[in-house]
Order: structure tokens, then sequence, then C-alpha cells
């Protein structure tokens, strides 16, 4: 589409505001210009993997062209275009020049420090400013600290609650404030390990060619992670293969999501989980979009899909991932900066490679790596347990995690990462760490089976690490944790145990701690 200057109002689209059904769109207004901008300064905060940026800019780009397509006025500045300064506020100011623009709109960032630029740069431009909502998600900003002001600890059932009350999701229809069923939660009958003998279907993937955006990553010298099919991208970045995505997941995947949501195996990546975070998080699709699609489809097929499974799919949407853009921006920036146990290891070399003895932490790293991906239990008790347990600086998980998932943006990472996987926050998003020796990694997956480490050891050769790293870090951090009612079981197990089984325990802990490169 040819530019012309006439342009009035300049309106700024992130990477991860592809809301095809924002209000912006509503109408094509001629003296509007819309800009994308594949940046720099997103590729340098924090080295990405190289699946998340090709997603990221595709989508951008198949959004632009529908706009185009739809009559508005569009300026796309790929990678190596010549007028792309690769920073996010001299590229406004130039255009806002070029243009004459008289007014700058944008809709609110959902990082905090893009969130700092913008208002940095409102503060000296010389044009009216306007703000909008993203429209995406289904609480505002400032929602969770309203809700829990005044109140002591924060807890994301009654939060969770009060969402599902305030759309009427899976309520009661006589009495909208009343849980259908009775029950509000089903967590208990979400933790089912899978059999060998148990089929899981194979997962809808697409297979896109992404030569020409590799090339350009390559040309401008972008440094990445991880690895790529570039004849065969599997990623949906396109609105048709979202839509896609969900009616696969709705079809074959819901009825056994719930119950299956935490097992781990080797013989597949992907289990029964949607793999819409990357589509939710671009906002290319809407949360309340896939939550009501999904409960439509268990209203009409009751007999196949219990409600356990739909209420665990609901809960992760509507209560956690809400929960935790609430916590994010209820707590910036202090929350960057908590680390509860004054942590200060670096990440093991095996994190970036996946070669390690540990069968878990190598499965788990290396799906990362080749998938952009790994699912919620993945994260928590696996590499964020283990990091956990072996002192990792918060800072070093935070850009690990930052840079290698897919879905992962900082709103989203870092109250997951700080918070619920490594108790950075002191209990703000949890309410005890999330530790675990082997049985309970033993129990959810068949890692273990395969694995140079004997699970069933706590000291001598070859016993798992977890185990002995499990009751050091309880031992070594008994004056932060031994007032915790939730875990306080655990310590009196540990007092009960002889000053040479304690002795024993700490000194094969301290072993694996000097020689962590070795595990």
């Amino acid at each position: 589409m040819q530019l012309h200057p006439s342009y009035k109002t300049l309106r700024l689209v992130l990477g991860d505001q592809l809301n095809r059904e924002h209000s912006w769109y509503d109408q094509v207004q001629e003296d509007t210009l819309y800009v994308f901008m594949e940046m720099k300064q997103e590729m340098e905060y924090t080295r990405h993997h190289v699946q998340k940026v090709i997603a990221f800019f595709s989508a951008m780009r198949h959004m632009a062209e529908m706009l185009q397509k739809k009559g508005h006025h569009v300026v796309y500045y790929t990678l190596d275009d010549p007028k792309n300064t690769g920073v996010l506020t001299r590229n406004l100011s130039e255009l806002i020049s070029q243009f004459s623009i008289e007014k700058f709109e944008y809709q609110l960032p959902d990082e905090y420090r893009l969130d700092e630029q913008l208002m940095e740069f409102t503060k000296e431009a010389s044009v009216e400013i306007e703000v909008y909502d993203s429209e995406h998600f289904m609480t505002e900003r400032q929602y969770l600290g309203s809700f829990f002001e005044g109140k002591k600890t924060i807890i994301m059932e009654s939060f969770y609650r009060s969402i599902r009350k305030k759309y009427g999701l899976l309520m009661d229809e006589e009495d909208s404030s009343k849980p259908l069923t009775g029950k509000w939660n089903y967590d208990k009958e979400n933790r089912s390990a899978l059999s060998k003998k148990h089929e899981i279907v194979e997962p809808k993937i697409f297979h896109n060619d992404v030569n020409e955006l590799l090339t350009l990553l390559e040309k401008e010298g972008v440094e990445t992670i991880g690895n790529i099919e570039a004849d065969s991208f599997i990623w949906p970045t396109t609105y048709e293969e979202v839509d896609e995505l969900l009616t696969f997941f709705l079809d074959h995947c819901l009825m056994n999501f719930g119950k299956y949501q935490d097992a781990m195996v080797e013989r597949t990546w992907s289990l029964y989980h949607s793999r819409l975070s990357l589509a939710m998080n671009a906002k290319m699709i809407k949360p309340l979009t896939v939550v009501e699609k999904a409960i439509a489809k268990w209203r009409e097929n009751q007999d196949e899909i219990s409600i356990a499974q739909i209420e665990g799919f609901v809960r992760q949407i509507v209560g956690w991932r809400e929960f935790m853009r609430g916590i994010y921006w209820y707590k910036m920036p202090e929350f960057s900066k908590m680390n509860y146990f004054n942590h200060s290891r670096k990440l093991p070399t095996y994190f970036w490679t996946g070669e390690t003895k540990m069968n878990c932490i190598k499965h788990s790293v290396q799906q990362s790596l080749d998938y952009a991906y790994a699912h919620h239990i993945q994260r928590l008790m696996v590499t964020g347990n283990f990091a956990l347990l072996t002192e990792i600086d918060p800072d070093e998980l935070d850009q690990w995690y930052l840079g290698i998932y897919i879905d992962a943006i900082e709103w989203v990472e870092i109250t997951n990462t700080r918070g619920m996987s490594q108790f950075a926050d002191g209990g703000i998003v949890g309410t005890k760490p999330y530790v675990s020796s082997a049985n309970y990694i033993n129990k959810m997956s068949d890692y273990c089976k395969n694995c140079h480490y004997n699970y069933k050891l706590k000291t001598g050769e070859n016993a798992c690490p977890f185990n002995s790293l499990y009751w050091r870090f309880y031992a070594v951090n008994e004056d932060k944790l031994a007032s915790n009612n939730r875990i306080g079981m655990m310590y009196n197990v540990w007092r009960k145990k002889s000053d040479e089984e304690q002795n024993e325990l700490i000194n094969q802990a301290e072993y694996y701690l000097d020689h962590i490169e070795e595990l």
C-alpha cells in the first residue's frame, strides 16, 4: 500500500499485541497509520530461542498483511529496513517527524520495561497522546491489587473464583454465585501419570517454510538459542492456524487434558496440552474465546469429557494466567529483584546443551531446545525444582526461561520463575517452595527408568541428586521455612533422622553441588 503524507494519527502495534478483534480495527480511518517493527532492542534484552523470534516476526507480518487487505494503512519495519534504527522510541520519533503526526496512540504494553520506555517517550513528545487497553485480558492491570487490598495473603483460588463469577463460567444456572456441581476445583483429579500402554494422540503441528526469516536473522547477526526446522515450522502464526489448533485440542485432547496435565513421558513432547499459550500471549486469540469454546465443547460431550477435564483447563487460563499478570503489575518492579534465599550460583552448562546424566533434566532441556516448549510440570518440578535445590541465582534462571520458551513474555515468565518456581518472592505467589525428591518425578514420569542415577538411592554411588539436595534444602533453610505450616511435616521427618543419616545426606548434597557441572 502506498503511504501518503496526510496522516494525523500514528498507532503502535507491538509484537505481542496482535489482537485482530481490537476496537482500533472496527473502521478504516484514512488519516491513521499503523506501525509494526522488528527491533534489535527486542533481540538484545535476552537471548531468545530461534523459534520464538521466528514465530513473533511471522505472526506480526501476517497481521500487518491482514490489516492492509482490509484497507488500513500500515508501515512495517523489517529487521533490515534501512529506516529501522532498531530502537522503539527513535523509530517513533522519526515517523512522527516524517508524516507530521499530530497524535500518537498505543495500547498498554504487558512488559514493565516497554511501559516505562513509552511513558518516558510520551513525556517528551510534542504530539497528543492517547493510551488504550489491549482488550485481551479478562481483568484490568490493577484488578488483583484492588481485589487483595488490605488482605494479608494473596490466594489464587479466591481470585479464580471471582473471575468465574464475573463471567458466569461453569456456574450454577439457578444460583450464579455457586459453581456447577457445587465444587470449584478438581485439582486432585489432575495428577495422573501415563501408563506405557496409553496411546497418546499425535500433536497438531504445522509445516511452514521460514527460510526467509531465518536468513534475515543470520544476516543481521541476531544471536539465538535452540534448534529449528526451517522447512517445517511447527507453530501457528496465522489466525487460521490458531483456530485450527484450538479445534484440534477441543476434538482430540480436552477429554484427557485435566487428568494427565501433570504427566511427563519420553515418547512425546506435547501430551494433551493445547499449546495455545504462544497464540494467547501474542494476543492472537482471547482467553475468554478459548474458555467459552472449551466449555461449549464440554457441554456437548459430557459423556466423553468429565467436569474435571474442563475445570482444569479453565483454571489454567482464567485462574493462573490472569493471576500471574495481576501479580506482575501489583509487584513490579520490585518483584524482579527478589531473592528470598540469596541464591547466587550460575546455571549449569547443560541447561544450554542438554548434556547431563540426569535423564529428567536432559529430556526436559533437550525438548525445550528442540521445540521451545515444555509444559508447566517440566518447568516447575524438573528444571525449576533442580534450580531451587542447587541455589541457582534467580536472575540466571529468569533469563533462561525468558529466552528458551516460545510463550515467554516477562509478565508471565518472571512471576512463574521467581514466584511459583523459586520462592524468591518469599511466598507472594505460592504458599510454599515447590521442591521434591526423585520420588515425585518417578511417580509422574518415566524419566527415572532410563537414568544413570537410581531414584531410590539417597546417598552413595549413583544416588539421584534430587534426593540429598532435597533434604539439604530444608536443612539449610530451616530458619526461613520451619514456621510454614504447609511444610512442617517435612521438618518433623528430618528431625527424626539420626545425626549420621543427616550428615550423610548433607555431605552427598555438598558433593553434588561442588561437582554440579559433572552431574
